[in-house]
């Protein structure tokens, strides 16, 4: 039994309308985790990834700002700082 691979992906957004930025934070915190105000983090399968990437394109408009990452196999993630700073507040633990 072979294991699903999981991609590491990177999405970063500068969206002016708070109502989309909204919908846009909202859906990626379904995904992954907040890094930064406008930064997510996910470890995604293959089908996941090509669900977020459709989901994102249904969202936005043209004077919007996406980009999407996908990191490969020599990923090396260093950091600085507070990192309980990552915002994970859907997350509950038993």
């Amino acid at each position: 039994m072979s294991q699903e691979i999981k991609h590491t992906i990177l999405i970063i957004y500068d969206i002016s309308d708070n109502s989309r930025r909204y919908r846009m934070a909202k859906l990626l915190k379904g995904f992954g985790y907040r890094v930064q105000r406008s930064a997510f983090e996910c470890l995604l399968s293959t089908s996941k990834y090509n669900k977020l990437i459709s989901n994102i394109n249904k969202l936005v408009v043209e004077e919007d700002l996406v980009r999407v990452y996908k990191l490969h196999d020599n990923i090396d993630i260093k950091i600085w700082g507070d990192i309980d700073k990552i915002e994970d507040e859907d997350v509950i633990f038993i």
